[in-house]
């Protein structure tokens, strides 16, 4: 009787690529890891857990909210290290406010309280230098040189997107889209503490384009080779496993085949052109050739 494979199992769940194969034997992937980006409510959560425990297995860090980076954005500035002062009490006091998740998120952030404790004595010192961006790839590049493979995600990286790629040159980026009627209905239904939550379909819709649009304004800038853009629908339907786990060089059936559609979403919601725009761009992204256009 012929044996049916489930889809996960199709199209070579059991052959690594050849970048898996790289990350499973220690290789270095990049030395600016993987940066998930995505609008909030996007997926991007689940998508990051389930990269967690992939690269914990391939001997590397993935952390759920890391956002070291955007943080040195805000307390890593040239008048500080002019004052000789680098802000190690303030970056550590965010970090540990909403802690990172991810199995490997404890040891990561004792290996950047370190770092930070080395550099700040450095800065004191006055032998570290004054240009914020230098430090802040050395913090970054300190804190991962033990694993293999390391990435993070943020979904505000998305608004420090400039910056963010001045302190990671080399990362490669992950960008998560959703269609706009999900993302704007699910926001409205979050709760819990979340004082920027919109109220309104109209602002939600507002925040998903405007967070959206700046990934569209700055892919430009980048080489196509350092992102792939993916659709939450078709990641969850199982379509772009293979895809991501090349561009990542991590193995990821085991951990994605746990992802599912959500319920037949329902999209009668009126989008506006200009956001209908950004979709569709998006979109041309994401799969220019193969991923159907649903505007509505």
């Amino acid at each position: 009787m012929r044996r049916v494979l489930q889809p996960w199992r199709r199209r070579g769940q059991h052959r690594l690529h050849a970048g898996a194969a790289r990350a499973r034997r220690g290789g270095l992937v990049t030395p600016d890891g993987v940066v998930l980006l995505g609008c909030q409510r996007s997926g991007t959560t689940a998508l990051a857990h389930a990269l967690a425990e992939a690269f914990a297995e391939a001997n590397g860090t993935f952390v759920v909210n890391g956002k070291l980076p955007y943080l040195l954005h805000r307390w890593l500035t040239r008048r500080d290290l002019e004052d000789r002062h680098l802000r190690v009490d303030e970056i550590l006091h965010a970090l540990d406010r909403r802690p990172p998740g991810g199995p490997g998120a404890a040891r990561w952030r004792s290996a950047v309280e370190m770092v930070l404790r080395e550099l700040a004595a450095d800065v004191a010192e006055g032998v570290a230098g004054t240009d914020p961006i230098a430090l802040g790839r050395r913090i970054l590049r300190d804190a991962h040189k033990d694993v293999s493979v390391w990435g993070d995600k943020y979904n505000e990286y998305l608004l420090h997107l400039e910056h963010l790629d001045s302190l990671l040159p080399e990362a490669r980026y992950v960008m998560l889209v959703r269609h706009p009627t999900d993302v704007a209905r699910s926001m409205l239904a979050w709760t819990g503490d979340r004082p920027w939550r919109p109220t309104t379909e109209a602002a939600a819709l507002a925040k998903w384009e405007t967070w959206n649009r700046r990934w569209l304004d700055h892919a430009g800038s980048l080489d196509p080779a350092r992102w792939i853009v993916i659709e939450y629908d078709a990641l969850c339907r199982g379509e772009e496993t293979a895809r991501l786990e090349e561009f990542t060089g991590v193995p990821l059936w085991e951990h994605l085949r746990a992802l599912r559609p959500p319920r037949e979403p329902d999209r009668d919601l009126p989008l506006p052109p200009s956001v209908l725009t950004t979709w569709s761009q998006l979109l041309d992204h994401a799969r220019p050739s193969t991923l159907p256009g649903d505007l509505t």
